[in-house]
């Protein structure tokens, strides 16, 4: 008796336990499946999903062909426009909606032409405290115990906007040593705090290090004559005090010049110097993204670009494995050139951050001359089978050779969900 009882027992805590699981693995299938979704008309949509998850379009005058089986559900829509897909359990209980936006299949001009960023941050960045020699001759910290930190941004004093440093500089000396109200922002949130200024022999100070811009070089990627867009780099531009993605207010795309290359070995990444001092205006800049940067051009006559280049985005499922080009620039008095890599690996899946391929610089000349990817070379556009798919992110510092590239088509969703 108390065996069965004991046998009872186990077997009930563990048909309790199979449920919980169960249900865990439910949770985490729901909650993977997104709610909003780009894709270019006759693209196919996958959810992996699991037994008794089901999807159906909402409206149905848009063309959609549904293909289901156990743990995958695909639509596929043959004509551009929004529409809305609903996720059942059994098709019977709805479990969540996704917005789908279809867009037209796009041709772009891949560039391929090295060109000056320069940034404009919204606030000033916090990159350092230090201590401060007052007009006493004693040392002070006025920020201590104000909570803010390296990497804050200051938006406002006194409710006044900051969008340079000049303009702290000018608050914090017109404060004439009263308290100030800081408001500032820290990932996304906004905070306040108070911060009494220290006169010293300078003016008065807060001890801190702040910073409003950034500059460097890249490559343009691609232009979209359509929306008269451009997409550059590949990556989003960081700090490099705190690692985080800057968050702009405006930026501009400008000439650049070529000062020197620095060839890149295993271990020692290479890179491509070159300056932005009295360069020429290509464009604007309006965001910064993990997927590089984005903005519009405004003075098209300093783009450098071929328009009998314009072609089609590839989609995922149309690239290969195998040879394929890099378009870019590594010589000041040669135009962007295309040179021969390897795509090694295809992440089809991949759609949450700019490594979708793995390649490998192939080409005798620009191994020569580079000894592989550089930095400088990021945003350097992939042609295969005559369409544009994807762009150079990153290199692999134990193999100068190889790298990652992102997906084409990932960076004109971006594009087409971010405006201008």
């Amino acid at each position: 008796m108390k065996i069965e009882k004991f046998i009872k027992r186990n077997i009930i805590k563990l048909l309790t336990l199979l449920m919980l699981i169960t249900i865990y693995i439910y949770i985490i299938v729901i909650d993977n499946i997104p709610e909003v979704v780009t894709v270019f008309e006759g693209e196919n949509f996958e959810i992996q999903t699991i037994f008794g998850i089901k999807i159906n379009v909402e409206d149905k005058k848009q063309e959609a062909i549904l293909t289901s089986s156990i743990l995958k559900e695909t639509a596929e829509f043959s004509q551009k426009g929004k529409n809305t897909i609903e996720v059942s359990l059994f098709d019977k209980f709805k479990i969540k909606d996704i917005d789908i936006n279809v867009i037209e299949k796009t041709s772009v001009i891949p560039i391929g032409e090295l060109a000056g960023i320069k940034l404009y941050t919204e606030g000033v960045l916090v990159v350092g405290m230090s201590e401060i020699q007052g007009k006493d001759n004693n040392k002070y910290k006025p920020y201590i115990n104000s909570g803010i930190e390296e990497g804050d941004v200051i938006t406002e004093i006194n409710d006044r906007k900051i969008n340079s440093t000049t303009e702290l500089v000018e608050n914090v000396n017109n404060s004439k040593g009263n308290t100030l109200e800081i408001t500032y922002n820290r990932k996304g949130e906004s905070k306040e705090c108070s911060i009494t200024p220290v006169e010293s022999q300078e003016g008065y100070k807060l001890g801190l290090w702040v910073r409003d811009s950034a500059a460097g070089i890249g490559t343009i990627t691609l232009y979209e004559p359509k929306n008269n867009a451009f997409i550059a780099l590949g990556h989003g531009i960081t700090d490099i005090d705190t690692s985080e993605l800057i968050n702009i207010s405006t930026g501009e795309l400008v000439t650049t010049k070529i000062l020197s290359v620095i060839k890149g070995k295993n271990g020692e990444p290479g890179k491509i110097q070159g300056t932005v001092e009295k360069q020429q205006n290509i464009g604007t800049i309006y965001k910064n993204t993990g997927f590089g940067i984005y903005g519009t051009i405004g003075n098209i006559q300093n783009l450098n670009y071929n328009s009998n280049r314009q072609m089609e985005v590839a989609l995922r499922d149309e690239i290969q494995i195998g040879k394929a080009t890099i378009l870019c620039k590594v010589d000041q008095e040669q135009e962007a050139k295309e040179y021969e890599i390897e795509i090694e690996k295809i992440y089809k899946n991949n759609n949450y951050d700019n490594k979708s391929m793995l390649i490998k610089v192939t080409d005798e000349e620009l191994l020569g001359k580079t000894g592989g990817i550089i930095q400088g070379m990021s945003g350097s556009p992939i042609i295969q089978n005559g369409k544009f798919c994807g762009a150079v992110t990153h290199v692999l510092v134990n193999d100068a050779k190889q790298g990652y590239a992102v997906f084409g088509e990932i960076l004109i969703k971006q594009l087409n969900n971010l405006g201008n």
